[in-house]
C-alpha cells in the first residue's frame, strides 16, 4: 500500500510514522507513506496557499490552485483508489472504514486548515470525506495520522499475530472484553477463574458474554447498528 498525505505542516505529522508498529510496516516494505509540502505548490514568490472567503468573514481558506497542482501530479504517476479529505464535517471514522481502507493499493490524503478547502476541490477531486469526531483541531495532520494508524495495522504482516486486529473493539459491532495478563492475584484482585480453567469454549463464551455487557453499557448505539 502507498499513502500520499499532503500537508501545509508535514513536520506536524512526520513523528507518528517513525516509531512502533507504523514504522515497523514502513520498514517491512509494507507500506508506503509520502508527505507532500503544499507550499511547494504555492502560488508566487511567496507560495500563497490560502486567501479570504468570497462573501466575508473570519479565516482564510485553502485555494484550490495549489491543490489540483498537487493531487494532478500524484495521480498523472498512478491511480489512486480514494482521494480523502479530512475535515470534522464529514462521516465519522469507524472500523467498518478502516477496514475496507486496508484492502486499497494506493491512496491520497489531503489534511484541512484555516477554514478549510475551496468547496470546488472537494466536488472535483475528493471521492472520500472522514472525520475522528466531533470537534475541530487546527489541522487536519493529527485526524490524517489517526486514520493511517488505523489502516496500516491491519495490513497482513503488520502486526505479529494476524489474529489480533480480528479481535479489536468494533470489529463486530462490540468493545471488546476485559483482559488479564500475571499475576493472577494482586493486592485480593482476582482473574477470573474462568480464563485459567483452559476451556476455551467456556473462556470465549465468557469473552463473548463480556463484550456484549460491555457495549451494552458503554455503547449501546453500537447495538443497534447493522453489522
Amino acid at each position: 500500500m502507498r499513502i500520499d498525505i499532503i500537508t501545509v505542516s508535514p513536520e506536524l505529522i512526520r513523528s507518528p510514522f517513525e516509531y512502533s508498529i507504523i514504522k515497523r510496516a514502513i520498514d517491512k516494505g509494507l507500506v508506503e507513506v509520502h508527505f507532500h509540502n503544499l507550499h511547494e505548490y504555492g502560488l508566487g514568490n511567496y507560495r500563497q496557499i490560502d486567501d479570504t472567503q468570497f462573501g466575508g468573514g473570519a479565516g482564510m481558506v485553502m485555494m484550490i490552485e495549489p491543490i489540483d497542482a498537487c493531487i494532478s501530479k500524484l495521480q498523472s504517476e498512478r491511480t489512486y483508489d480514494e482521494v480523502i479529505y479530512m475535515t470534522p464535517d464529514a462521516k465519522t471514522l469507524n472500523q467498518s472504514t478502516a477496514n475496507t481502507l486496508s484492502l486499497q493499493e494506493n491512496i491520497i490524503i489531503l489534511t484541512g486548515h484555516y477554514k478549510g478547502v475551496d468547496q470546488r476541490v472537494r466536488d472535483t477531486y475528493i471521492t472520500k470525506e472522514i472525520s475522528i469526531g466531533d470537534y475541530v483541531l487546527s489541522g487536519g495532520e493529527l485526524a490524517a495520522a489517526v486514520l493511517c494508524d488505523s489502516i496500516i495495522r491491519l495490513i497482513p504482516g503488520v502486526l505479529g499475530d494476524e489474529t489480533s486486529a480480528l479481535t479489536d473493539s468494533f470489529q463486530d459491532n462490540l468493545l471488546s472484553p476485559p483482559v488479564y495478563t500475571r499475576p493472577s492475584e494482586y493486592k485480593g484482585m482476582k482473574v477470573p477463574e474462568v480464563l485459567l480453567s483452559g476451556n476455551f469454549p467456556k473462556i470465549e463464551e465468557w469473552r463473548s458474554e463480556k463484550a456484549y455487557e460491555r457495549t451494552q453499557h458503554i455503547r449501546p448505539d453500537l447495538l443497534d447498528e447493522p453489522s
